[in-house]
């Protein structure tokens, strides 16, 4: 029996160590699912002290707070659409045509992923100030589809890169127009990267602080009220909110796994 175990431990150590990381991963969300329904002794504490549901039946008894969550929630938005928009073409160019400057483009594409949020944001905070914009609400969302779109491009490329050319020749050879091609081809297999570049996109962006609070003037959005409210005592909805944000992108991973699985199961049928 030990000898046995022993085997089936030395097989599935890997798995074992996944799941460790996992756990340790994991940690600091269990942590803020458990203190959103926590009742803390005193508003500076943030001991486990008392069960309590009134956190989840008023996540805006702070106005504040729910006006943040929504500005975030716009600006994560409409940083998304743009960056999705011109991140998509940008890989489609970048890896369907060939071109001068492509690799320089290539290089390019890294360096906003590579560069530090200070530097980011100040540079763009010096640009704005230089070209008379004023600060607020669109030179955040501007800042956040500059930083957004790297990312997008990069994970719309290695779609674009592990697909099969021969689906769309073969489209093209059953007397499929172009505009067919890319409708029924080419975009159905290309929309999971986007999907996902658009995910990544959105979430960056409503987690962002340092590039927001270079060039956001007066806008407070979420991450920028927590930073403030930190000072004089974090409110207990604030778990509230990232319980139910995490909540929600493990719904939509779930619902996106399943999706794919039965399209999957479809095709093979």
């Amino acid at each position: 029996m030990g000898a046995r175990f022993g085997r089936w431990l030395v097989d599935r150590w890997v798995l074992g160590v996944g799941l460790l990381v996992l756990g340790y991963l994991l940690l600091p969300v269990a942590v803020v699912a458990g203190l959103s329904f926590n009742q803390p002794s005193s508003r500076l504490s943030y001991d486990f002290n008392e069960f309590t549901l009134d956190h989840w039946r008023q996540p805006c008894a702070s106005a504040e707070m729910c006006d943040a969550v929504l500005r975030s929630v716009q600006i994560g938005f409409l940083a998304t659409a743009g960056a999705t928009i011109l991140g998509t073409l940008m890989a489609f160019a970048l890896v369907r045509h060939r071109f001068r400057g492509r690799s320089a483009i290539n290089l390019l594409i890294f360096l906003p992923m590579a560069t530090p949020e200070l530097v980011m944001g100040s540079s763009l905070l010096t640009l704005f100030v230089a070209g008379a914009v004023p600060l607020g609400f669109w030179t955040v969302v501007i800042a956040h589809v500059m930083f957004c779109l790297s990312f997008v491009v990069v994970t719309v490329k290695a779609r674009l890169a592990g697909m099969d050319n021969r689906l769309e020749e073969a489209a093209m050879d059953l007397y499929a127009s172009e505009w067919q091609t890319f409708r029924r081809i080419t975009l159905p297999l290309v929309a999971p990267g986007i999907v996902a570049a658009a995910l990544l996109a959105f979430s960056l962006s409503f987690d962002d602080f340092i590039i927001t609070n270079f060039n956001s003037g007066t806008t407070v959005t979420f991450p920028m009220y927590v930073w403030g409210a930190s000072q004089r005592g974090i409110p207990p909805q604030v778990n509230v909110i990232g319980t139910a944000m995490f909540a929600i992108a493990m719904l939509l991973v779930v619902l996106g796994g399943t999706l794919g699985r039965r399209r999957r199961r479809a095709t093979v049928s």
